[in-house]
């Protein structure tokens, strides 16, 4: 049965191969998957031979790929830097999505690197709009994401972006458990941008932006199925993908013994049995026509 939400996974949360994410996504009964690093390779940047192996795998094991986490404008790439890497890795991505039967791709909105603030917002939007309207011509989607960027932390920032960029090509990506860890209310900026999320991570938090601690989905101050709940109520149809962070976190170093690879398979398993148990304790019950289906919800 096709669902309208279905549960999805980042891949590279689970482990380092693909097959311990696919395993992962197995254990947990689940289709989607959402592509980063593969081998700790970026999509991008896998040679042709390794993608292809890649591709293959994904729809031998049935899997659907809900999307792919590229580093357009990500923390890596500041405001003054080469834009050039941003347009390479679209080019690529544009026709491996084209492969892997995905239009979504995601991105942010540049770290600043010594600009005023108004000359940031500026390159920001210049820059989103040429790779949105290369996107278009692809028939591809850039979802950006409430995390880095000049767009990230403030709703009204982000509909400013959306604005200038002006392209069905460009939507956003909600993450439940960002605001903790970068210092605002993640639950009141959806209810600002609710209508144009086209993308859902789901992760929880406790702490402060000094220290986040990351947890299983409905054990943090993150507000998950309060997010969730406004999600239905809004019409939302699409992903929720966990991004548990409970052992990896993209920008920081983890080790790579075999403790640490069972450790983050177990942990992203843990984190979309938690997802699923919430959905039906805490939000399947203020929406009766929603249903549980296998890897996903229905609306019935």
């Amino acid at each position: 049965m096709p669902t309208d939400i279905s549960y999805a996974g980042i891949g590279d949360e689970a482990g380092v191969s693909l097959q311990s994410q696919m395993d992962a996504l197995a254990r947990l009964g689940w289709s989607g998957i959402e592509l980063r690093t593969v081998d700790g390779i970026a999509v991008a940047d896998l040679d042709n031979r390794a993608f292809a192996r890649l591709a293959d795998s994904l729809a031998a094991q049935g899997l659907t790929v809900a999307g792919v986490a590229s580093r357009i404008g990500n923390w890596s790439r500041p405001i003054t830097g080469a834009f050039d890497r941003d347009l390479d890795e679209l080019a690529v991505l544009t026709h491996r999505c084209a492969a892997l039967g995905t239009r979504y791709i995601r991105v942010m909105s540049y770290l600043n690197a010594g600009l005023d603030e108004p000359e940031w917002g500026r390159r920001a939007v210049d820059r989103m709009r040429e790779l949105a309207s290369r996107a278009e011509r692809a028939d591809l989607v850039l979802l950006h994401e409430n995390c880095t960027g000049w767009a990230a932390t403030i709703a009204e920032r982000m509909l400013v972006l959306l604005d200038g960029v002006g392209s069905p090509a460009l939507r956003l990506l909600f993450d439940t458990g960002n605001g903790i860890a970068y210092g605002y209310e993640a639950y009141d900026m959806l209810a600002d941008i609710l209508s144009h999320v086209a993308h859902v991570h789901v992760k929880d938090a406790e702490g402060s932006a000094a220290d986040p601690v990351y947890t299983l989905p409905g054990a943090g101050q993150a507000r998950v199925a309060g997010c969730l709940r406004l999600l239905l109520g809004s019409g939302y149809t699409g992903a929720w993908s966990i991004e548990p962070h409970l052992s990896l976190r993209p920008h920081e170093s983890v080790p790579a013994d075999d403790q640490a690879g069972q450790d983050r398979f177990n942990g992203f398993v843990a984190s979309g049995l938690a997802l699923q148990q919430l959905v039906h304790d805490q939000v399947l019950p203020a929406f009766p026509a929603w249903k549980a289906a296998p890897g996903g919800l229905v609306h019935v």
